[in-house]
């Protein structure tokens, strides 16, 4: 599994995601259980490299990461929900900055914008999901360019494709929430993007009986600073829900 301070880009061919995917998540040491059971503890024995859930994370979170991780093509980061994980990615964000968003997109998402904005966080340019002309445009001056493909509710499209090739003011973050293509049908970072989202509270737990986010990257410094705002936020993951998203995953 990838260890808390480093990155792995995993590129899990196409042809073989059924395969690969029947065995991802798991220790495949002899006699390890074969699926990974819920670790609820908080405190571990001192000695290796975790210590505290909260800041070190579990096996449980672990095995969640690395099968969706494998999926998006890059490193994973577990959350309590798929909303936690945005709210996480909007963290990154300085004071004063720009937030390109679609008019269309997930209710939670736009209150979050909104309630940033009203604060004096930051401006909110909201977008149709189908003017690429004007995303191409934004992603030269955004901080955040923050998308959904397809979206939700209206399940509009956009041209990720130029989208994520146009070039981007220094230090942008071009975010995908990927949860209605699924990593099946569409890697955002291999576009190009910086962050896929999964809220695997849908078709990655599949069943509707978990809440559970998956922000997944690139880029090294992304990955720590997206688990610094994890553990200071206190966002974590439950133990059931990772074990039940790993098996709806699987």
């Amino acid at each position: 599994m990838t260890s808390k301070n480093t990155i792995r880009h995993n590129a899990v061919d196409a042809g073989c995601v059924d395969s690969w995917l029947v065995s991802a998540g798991r220790d495949h040491r002899p006699g390890a259980p074969l699926n990974v059971p819920p670790v609820p503890a908080s405190n571990f024995v001192l000695g290796e490299r975790r210590a505290y859930s909260r800041d070190d994370g579990t096996p449980s979170w672990e095995a969640l990461e690395e099968i969706v991780g494998g999926l998006e093509g890059g490193s994973s980061v577990s959350f309590a929900s798929g909303m936690a994980g945005i709210a996480a990615v909007f963290d990154q964000l300085h004071t004063g900055s720009l937030v390109a968003l679609s008019d269309d997109c997930y209710q939670a998402v736009a209150g979050i914008a909104s309630s940033g904005q009203t604060r004096g966080r930051w401006t909110v340019h909201r977008i149709a999901v189908t003017d690429t002309a004007r995303w191409v445009e934004m992603c030269g001056v955004a901080d955040l360019i923050w998308l959904e493909s397809p979206s939700n509710p209206l399940l509009t499209v956009a041209d990720l494709d130029t989208i994520c090739a146009a070039p981007r003011k220094r230090g942008a973050i071009l975010g995908v929430d990927n949860t209605f293509a699924t990593p099946i049908n569409q890697r955002p970072l291999a576009l190009g993007a910086d962050v896929s989202m999964q809220s695997a509270t849908k078709f990655i737990g599949g069943h509707s009986d978990l809440l559970s986010g998956v922000v997944t990257v690139r880029d090294a410094n992304l990955l720590e600073a997206l688990r610094k705002s994890r553990e200071f936020t206190g966002a974590t993951p439950g133990a059931l829900e990772t074990f039940l998203a790993v098996r709806g995953a699987s």
